[in-house]
Parts: structure tokens; C-alpha cells; sequence
């Protein structure tokens, strides 16, 4: 078989690969621009007879949808900033500072993402609640600020900046301080990007621990937003779906313009063990 057919059938394959992952998104979208009548019907239509952008404004009627976003975003944005402080810090002092059991202290500290976070959600949950943190953006925040993987992440990309340029810093009487602010922490804008995108979309799309630590709509976060719009007696999935493509969009975005910064940064921080 000669290149070119192979680099077609590939192509081929590959188109295939991206319409089946690319389908529910696409669907979710066409959904919510459905008239009801062609949300419920059966067979369903995967392209709607007509555009109803009133769903949407529905929605807002039904949930405080704007309030469930707010929420998101105000607790990804600063569990996101927590981890990426907690994180560098923490990775730098494994990379670059040398003290007693530093690598036994990285293994037990790495060791813990083998830990399944069901494992760990019961004694968060009542650690948060005898601090009074229930209903809180403290209890929706706080058990996130610290991240392994993060660490893990930027150590890998710190050790990867030649020891030349400390020794050069610190013969310009540059300390450890110094030295992490002005040069590591510029230099590695990949590796802090990723953990960025990485950190802001795990917790943007949280729905068991919000689920367990708020009770008032005041504190709901969008994906409990969007289970609030189905209903036992009936469900208008017109409806959930655009408050489901709502809740997307901005997870999408940041996905589509962070794709390459991601791959960049976790390829980078994957080349030196």
C-alpha cells in the first residue's frame, strides 16, 4: 500500500475518531435550540425543523443560571490561583533547595495521587463542617488550594532550567526568593499555564463536592444548576440542554484557545524525570 493511501485511510480514521467525540457537544447545542416538540420526539432529530432561542431565556426564569456560573467561576478562578501559588512554591523547594529527606517527603507527597478522592471526601466533608465551612465559599475552596499533580508538574519543569542560571543569580547576590520570582517563575509560563487550564476546568466542572458542602441556591454551582431543570413529574429537554450548552461554552472556549499552551506545557514537564 503505498503513502498516500495510507495518509488518506488515516485521515479517514481520524475524521471518524473526532465525529464521534465531537457528536454529544454538537448535539447538546442543537438540542437547545429545539421547540419542544422536537425535543421529544421519537426518534429523535438530530438537526432541529426550527430555532428557539427562547430556551435559553427560559432557563434563567426557572434557575438563577447567571448566579450558578458566578458561583463556578469565582471558585475555579480562585482554587486555580490557590493551586498555582501552593503548587510552585512547593515544587521549587523540591527542585532547586536542598534539605533533609527531601526525597522521601516528594514520594509520600506524590504517593497521595494514587489516593482516590472518594477516600478522602467523607473526612474533608466533616472537617468542613465542624469549621463551620458548610454553605461556604471556604468549604467549596479551601480542600483544593493544594494539588500533588500540580506540584508534581512544575518540579519536572524546574529541574529542567540549567543550574547556570542559579549559580549566576546567586553570585549577583540573587537569593531563593528573589531568584523564584524574577527568573523561574517567568521562565515557566508553559508548565503554570497548563496547571492553570488544567486546575480551572477540573474544578469548573466539580458537581459531588459542591453537591455536599452548599444547601442554598445563594452557594449552587452550575452543574448542580443544571440537574435543577429536570423534574420527576416531566422535563423539558429543550430546556436542560440549553442550560447544559450554557454551562459548556466557557469550558470550551478555554479549552479550544488553551489546547496548545496544555499539550505544550505537559509535554514539557514530562521530558526530564
Amino acid at each position: 500500500m503505498s503513502a498516500t493511501w495510507t495518509k488518506t485511510l488515516l485521515y479517514i480514521l481520524l475524521t471518524i475518531c473526532a465525529a464521534l467525540v465531537l457528536y454529544p457537544v454538537m448535539y447538546t447545542f442543537f438540542m437547545a435550540v429545539m421547540t419542544p416538540e422536537d425535543a421529544s420526539a421519537y426518534p429523535p432529530h438530530i438537526i432541529p425543523n426550527s430555532i428557539d432561542l427562547s430556551n435559553f431565556s427560559e432557563v434563567f426564569e426557572i434557575v438563577p443560571i447567571g448566579r450558578f456560573i458566578g458561583n463556578t467561576f469565582f471558585v475555579a478562578g480562585l482554587t486555580t490561583l490557590g493551586q498555582l501559588i501552593t503548587a510552585s512554591m512547593a515544587a521549587y523547594a523540591f527542585a532547586k533547595m536542598q534539605f533533609k529527606g527531601k526525597n522521601v517527603i516528594f514520594s509520600m507527597f506524590v504517593a497521595t495521587m494514587m489516593i482516590p478522592w472518594e477516600v478522602t471526601m467523607i473526612p474533608n466533608y466533616l472537617t468542613v463542617r465542624s469549621w463551620g465551612w458548610l454553605d461556604s465559599y471556604q468549604g467549596l475552596t479551601v480542600p483544593f488550594l493544594a494539588t500533588a499533580f500540580g506540584t508534581f508538574l512544575l518540579r519536572q519543569f524546574f529541574m529542567q532550567l540549567p543550574k547556570e542560571l542559579f549559580e549566576a543569580a546567586r553570585i549577583d547576590g540573587c537569593g531563593h526568593i528573589r531568584y523564584f520570582i524574577s527568573h523561574v517563575l517567568p521562565l515557566s509560563r508553559p508548565a503554570l499555564g497548563t496547571l492553570a487550564i488544567y486546575s480551572f476546568l477540573s474544578m469548573y466542572n466539580s458537581y459531588l463536592w459542591p453537591l455536599l458542602v452548599t444547601n442554598t441556591p445563594e452557594m449552587r454551582t452550575a452543574q448542580i444548576g443544571i440537574s435543577m431543570l429536570e423534574f420527576q413529574e416531566s422535563t423539558a429537554w429543550n430546556l436542560v440542554f440549553a442550560g447544559t450548552a450554557m454551562v459548556i461554552l466557557p469550558s470550551l472556549l478555554l479549552l479550544i484557545f488553551g489546547l496548545k499552551q496544555l499539550v505544550r506545557g505537559m509535554a514539557a514537564g514530562a521530558l526530564k524525570g
